[in-house]
């Protein structure tokens, strides 16, 4: 059976495949962390009030790389290099999308312009990273070894796509309505396509490493390319879309700490190197 909950109970039960899904992730959450502190740091005198909800945010990435890094530790595993392939945060920079590194790296201070590319990058790929928790916390919230995190991160998630609808809506005010659909567009249709590579990319080296039949693996990468014509036909509609959230001001306050390990019974399992 090839459900989302089925696939990942497979990747969740075998050492080598968590160990590749939690480096994955933990090296994504640790880029998104430096990003938003670099663009905090830099945030132009016209949007100082933000800067302490933009460096919230990087906390809770940073937050975030910690606790996959902390589940690794649990099972005792190291985490592994991230395949280039399967690096959803640089292909995005390779493609234009976002600021970029060199930017970052720099002294000079970020124009609004700046901050609304940011925003745009940042209420596309939360929208992202908000639907995949979800399903996660839906099939796994309640998981002895992973609950407790996934249902952390999810919240995180929801909130910082909360603050991005936010604050677009506030810049929409005040007269920058074209260029955020300008931005929120151009993100969108590279991200989904982003997306789509990088999850071929990650299910083949998943695949190799679970020992899966070409049959199994061809009728996942078909459902990956199902997907995504979906979403170039009609599902890029909701990256792009700006509704006022109900939780406002999600990133007003001080990140919540890390939740600490979990008890459990359940010995590492041992199990070939792909």
């Amino acid at each position: 059976m090839l459900s989302p909950r089925s696939l990942f109970q497979e990747i969740l039960d075998h050492d080598e495949s968590f160990r590749l899904f939690c480096s994955i992730a933990a090296g994504g959450e640790a880029q998104g962390g430096w990003e938003n502190g670099r663009i905090a740091a830099l945030a132009p005198a016209d949007e100082r009030d933000l800067a302490p909800k933009i460096a919230r945010h990087g906390a809770d990435e940073d937050k975030h790389g910690r606790i996959f890094r902390a589940l690794l530790d649990k099972r005792g595993l190291d985490p592994v290099p991230v395949p280039p392939g399967t690096d959803y945060t640089m292909l995005l920079e390779k493609r234009g999308i976002g600021l970029a590194h060199d930017r970052l790296r720099s002294d000079e201070p970020l124009t609004v312009r700046d901050i609304i590319v940011y925003l745009a990058h940042s209420r596309v790929t939360e929208q992202r990273a908000c639907e995949q928790m979800e399903l996660l916390r839906r099939h796994f919230g309640d998981h002895p070894d992973v609950g407790r995190a996934v249902r952390m991160i999810a919240r995180d998630e929801e909130n910082h796509l909360a603050y991005c609808h936010e604050e677009l809506l506030r810049l929409a005010a005040a007269g920058h309505g074209r260029t955020i659909q300008r931005a929120l567009h151009a993100c969108a249709w590279a991200e989904i396509r982003v997306h789509r590579d990088v999850s071929l990319a990650v299910m083949a080296r998943m695949g190799r490493i679970l020992g899966w039949t070409k049959v199994r693996s061809a009728l996942v990468a078909a459902g990956i390319h199902a997907v995504y014509v979906h979403e170039r036909l009609v599902g890029w509609r909701r990256m792009v879309t700006l509704s006022m959230p109900e939780r406002r001001d999600a990133l007003g306050t001080p990140a919540a700490p890390a939740p600490g390990p979990e008890p459990s019974g359940r010995a590492p399992t041992t199990s070939p190197a792909a």
